[in-house]
C-alpha cells in the first residue's frame, strides 16, 4: 500500500509527509514541482527514510501523473499542491488559476481513470483527498457565526477564487463520476518550516534581524490559527475515517487579531531571544492590501463529533514551539532565502507607504 502526497515540499505537505513517515510504516510517494515555496529540506528526517520516495513533477503534466499512478499504485492521494499566497495572487493571478484549477482537474481525471480500472476491494478503498482553505467562504463581520461546511462560497481574492474553483471540481467529480473524494477546508496554518513571506514567519525573522514588522492596515483583521501538526493529524484522520463525498472544516479554535498575534509573538521573542528587546518597537503599520478579508472563523464541530478530532495545541503553546523552531534552525531559513524570495519582499513591501 502506498500514499501519494502532492505539494509535498510545501509547508503543510511536508508536515504530512514527516508525520506519515514518523508514525506509520506505509510507503509515501511525494510529488512537488519545487516552485518558490517548495523546499526538499522541509522533509527533515523523512528525506532519508526508505519509506519515502520523492518525485519532482508538476501536477499539470498529465502524462507524468499517469506514469506515477501506474508505477506506485496508490491506495489514496492527498492533494495539497497549490499556489497559496494571497499577495502573490494579486500580482499574478494566472499562475494560480493554472495550478489550482487546471492542475486539480488534471489530477482528478488521472485519478478517475486509475480508480475505474482498479479491482475490488482496492477500488472501494481508494480515496482522493483534496485540501482547501477557509478563504473560499469570503469574509465575516465581527458578529457573524463561524464558517460551516454548508456556508456559501464568496471568494474575494484571485487565490481564494482559484481554490473555490478546484473545490467545485472535486465535488463535481464525485457527484458526476462517483470518484470517492474527501475535502477539507482549513483555517490559517502556522508552525515550523513555514515559508517566510506569511505573517508569523515573516515577523519572527524580521524581528530577529531588527527589521520593521509590517502590519497591514489597522491590524484588526481576524484569523483562526491552526498549528500545522494538528492540521496534519486531522487530514490523516479524515483520510482513514471520513465519508466519501463529504467536506470537513478544520480549525484551531484560536481567533486572533493580526496585531494581537504580532504582540504575542514579540513578547515570546523577548523571552526566548532577549537580544534587541523589546521587539514590539519594530511594529510598523503599512497600507492595507486590496480586498483584505476582515475575519475568518471555522466551526469544526462536524469533524469533532464525527471523527473525534480537536487541536492539541493552543495558540500560545503552538506559537512558542514555532518561535523556538526558527531560533534553532537558521540553516533552513537560509536555504529558502533565495533571490526570488528577496525580490518578492521588495516588490510587496517596499512599495507600501508606512502609516505609522
Amino acid at each position: 500500500m502506498t500514499l501519494l502526497v502532492t505539494g509535498s515540499a510545501g509547508f503543510i505537505g511536508s508536515c504530512v509527509v514527516r508525520q506519515l513517515i514518523a508514525e506509520t510504516d506505509e510507503p509515501v510517494v511525494s510529488i512537488d514541482a519545487l516552485t518558490y515555496a517548495g523546499n526538499p529540506l522541509s522533509f527533515g528526517p523523512a528525506a532519508d527514510s526508505p519509506l519515502h520516495r520523492f518525485e519532482h513533477a508538476d501536477i499539470r503534466d498529465e502524462p507524468r501523473m499517469r506514469a506515477i499512478f501506474e508505477q506506485y499504485q496508490p491506495r489514496a492521494i492527498l492533494h495539497l499542491a497549490a499556489e497559496s499566497h494571497v499577495d502573490r495572487s494579486i500580482h499574478g493571478p494566472a499562475e494560480f488559476v493554472s495550478t489550482n484549477v487546471i492542475g486539480t482537474m488534471t489530477l482528478l481525471q488521472v485519478a478517475l481513470d486509475y480508480w475505474r480500472a482498479l479491482p475490488e476491494p482496492r477500488k472501494s478503498a481508494f480515496r482522493f483527498q483534496h485540501i482547501s482553505t477557509d478563504e473560499v467562504f469570503g469574509s465575516l463581520s465581527a458578529t457573524d457565526p463561524a464558517f460551516e461546511e454548508t456556508t456559501a462560497y464568496q471568494p474575494n481574492s484571485p487565490y481564494s477564487a482559484s481554490k473555490a474553483g478546484s473545490d467545485h471540481l472535486v465535488r463535481a467529480w464525485h457527484h458526476t463520476y462517483g470518484l470517492p473524494t474527501l475535502m477539507t477546508n482549513c483555517s490559517n496554518n502556522y508552525g515550523p518550516y513555514h515559508f517566510p513571506e506569511k505573517l508569523i514567519p515573516l515577523m519572527i525573522l524580521n524581528a530577529l534581524e531588527g527589521k520593521p514588522l509590517p502590519v497591514y492596515g489597522d491590524g484588526q483583521n481576524v484569523r483562526d490559527w491552526l498549528y500545522v501538526e494538528d492540521h496534519a493529524r486531522a487530514l490523516r484522520l479524515v483520510l482513514e475515517r471520513g465519508r466519501p463525498g463529504e467536506t470537513y472544516n478544520v480549525g484551531g479554535a484560536a481567533e486572533r487579531k493580526n496585531l494581537d498575534v504580532v504582540h504575542v509573538l514579540c513578547a515570546t521573542l523577548d523571552e526566548l531571544h532577549p537580544a534587541g528587546a523589546p521587539h514590539a518597537r519594530l511594529i510598523q503599520f503599512v497600507t492595507d492590501r486590496p480586498g483584505h478579508d476582515r475575519r475568518y472563523a471555522i466551526n469544526f464541530s462536524k469533524l469533532e463529533s464525527e471523527l473525534g478530532w480537536r487541536p492539541q495545541e493552543s495558540f500560545e503553546t503552538g506559537l512558542r514551539k514555532t518561535v523556538q523552531w526558527y531560533l534553532d534552525n537558521p540553516g533552513w531559513v537560509a536555504s529558502v532565502r533565495s533571490g526570488d524570495y528577496r525580490h518578492w519582499l521588495d516588490k510587496n513591501y517596499a512599495q507600501r507607504a508606512s502609516t505609522s
